[in-house]
C-alpha cells in the first residue's frame, strides 16, 4: 500500500486530515494554545504538514503571549516522508525557542505512547513535563529497544514512572486530574 494510500485511509476512517489538531481553547479561564497528537492517525507520527502545524501554532502563541499545552501520544516520525519528516525535529524545536524568547509558558503532558521524535524535539522542551501513569515514555518505541538489545529491558523502564524517578518529567498524573493541574 503507498503513503498517500495510508494517509487517504486514516482521513476516512479518523475524519481527521493530519495527525495533529491545534487551535486556541481556554483552561480554568486563561486563554491557551492546545497541540494535540493523536496516535489514532498514522501513529501520531510528525512528517511535514504535522510539523508545520505545531511551529505555526508555536509561532502564533508566542505572537500571542498565550502559554502553550501539547497533549502527545506518538510513535515518532513520518518515516515516509525520510529525512523531510526529521527536518521537524529542527523546526519545531527553533519555535519552542520562540516561545523562550518571549517568556510564554510551554506545557507537554505525554500520554501513551509519547516516544522517538516528537519526544526528542518539542515535546521535550517544555517548561513543565507531566506523564500519565504507565506511559511509555522516551526517544525508541520499547519494541525498536528490545530488537537493538541483546539484554533484557529493567522492568518499568521508559515508562512515564522511570522518568520521574530520573529527573525527565516533573510530575506523574491521572488523565483526570490533568485539566486542574493545568
Amino acid at each position: 500500500v503507498s503513503y498517500k494510500q495510508l494517509l487517504s485511509n486514516d482521513q476516512k476512517r479518523t475524519g481527521m486530515t493530519e495527525a495533529v489538531v491545534t487551535g486556541n481553547c481556554t483552561i480554568g479561564g486563561s486563554s491557551a494554545m492546545l497541540i494535540v497528537l493523536d496516535f489514532g492517525f498514522m501513529g501520531g507520527t510528525m512528517g511535514c504538514v504535522v510539523g508545520e502545524k505545531v511551529a505555526l501554532a508555536l509561532e502564533n502563541a508566542a505572537k500571542r503571549k498565550n502559554p502553550v499545552v501539547a497533549i502527545i501520544t506518538t510513535g515518532g516520525s513520518r518515516v515516509q516522508e525520510g529525512i523531510l519528516s526529521l527536518m521537524q525535529m529542527a523546526k519545531t524545536s527553533n519555535a519552542v525557542n520562540q516561545l523562550y524568547d518571549k517568556g510564554v509558558p510551554f506545557i507537554s503532558v505525554l500520554a501513551n505512547p509519547a516516544t522517538g521524535h516528537v519526544f526528542a524535539s518539542f515535546g521535550n522542551l517544555a517548561d513543565f513535563i507531566f506523564a500519565e501513569p504507565g506511559a511509555i515514555v522516551g526517544l525508541a518505541p520499547i519494541k525498536v529497544i528490545k530488537e537493538a538489545s541483546k539484554d533484557p529491558l529493567p522492568v518499568g523502564s521508559h515508562t512515564s514512572e522511570s522518568h520521574l524517578a530520573h529527573g525527565m518529567v516533573d510530575a506523574v498524573v491521572e488523565r483526570d486530574k490533568i485539566r486542574e493541574l493545568l
